[in-house]
């Protein structure tokens, strides 16, 4: 007797969830995920910081998951916000923590939803973009770890791209911790020094990736991790 096929509906569920609770976030928190907010709450939150600080540190590292998860535009005044709170350490762990945490269950419930059946379809149509797939599943830890390097990509393209392109599991998580560490220390750090800059009224400079003493060394991590695919692309053409 054949067995029911699943509902595919069921798999699309956290999908849905992750949905709501973005549009949820965007009308009703984005307000709080910026800088000004981040300057008016800094004594209560350093007061809750040294009254309980186990749940404090649970409790951000909840809400920066959940940030990451629904793509709020919040993600950067997390980092930062994390250095504040905790310092460059342990603050550092906690960003990295819930970055990763964060970015593997979007990726988890897009593959699920529409991911995998999206990369069956191009293994089986065949064609050009099949070849592309083939050819970055083939190479994904260094495809993977260069667009984590590259400071201009966004971050949930990284999180969601790869899950319609089929690569895998562990691939994903480790190339994601480890990709967004060097910019997650230099923000961390910024955060670390938000204290003065609020003290004297100022903004912290936000794109300071962009400056050449931050961006030209991710660029040149970018270059490294993308070395074996240049080495293999020359080789296959001798070939």
């Amino acid at each position: 007797m054949p067995q029911p096929k699943p509902n595919p509906w069921l798999r699309r569920l956290p999908l849905l969830a992750i949905a709501v609770g973005a549009v949820v976030g965007l009308v009703y928190f984005r307000q709080y995920l910026s800088f000004q907010a981040l300057g008016q709450n800094r004594d209560w939150l350093i007061g809750l910081r040294d009254a309980h600080y186990l749940l404090t540190a649970l409790a951000f590292v909840a809400i920066y998951t959940l940030v990451v998860v629904t793509s709020l535009p919040g993600a950067l005044i997390m980092t930062l916000t994390g250095g504040f709170l905790f310092g460059l350490f342990p603050g550092v762990v906690f960003n990295i923590g819930a970055a990763t945490l964060g970015a593997t269950l979007l990726f988890v419930a897009v593959r699920a939803g529409f991911g995998r059946d999206v990369a069956t379809r191009i293994e089986t149509q065949g064609g050009t973009v099949a070849r592309l797939q083939s050819s970055l599943k083939q190479n994904e830890v260094w495809v993977l770890l260069t667009m984590r390097l590259i400071p201009v990509l966004p971050f949930f393209i990284c999180n969601i791209v790869p899950a319609f392109v089929g690569v895998g599991f562990w691939a994903f998580v480790i190339t994601t911790f480890v990709g967004i560490l060097p910019a997650g220390v230099i923000y961390a750090s910024i955060g670390a020094g938000l204290g003065d800059i609020f003290a004297r009224g100022e903004v912290p400079q936000l794109n300071v990736l962009l400056r050449p003493e931050f961006s030209l060394p991710l660029i040149g991590l970018a270059a490294l991790s993308a070395l074996p695919l240049v080495v293999k692309y020359i080789q296959s053409r001798k070939a």
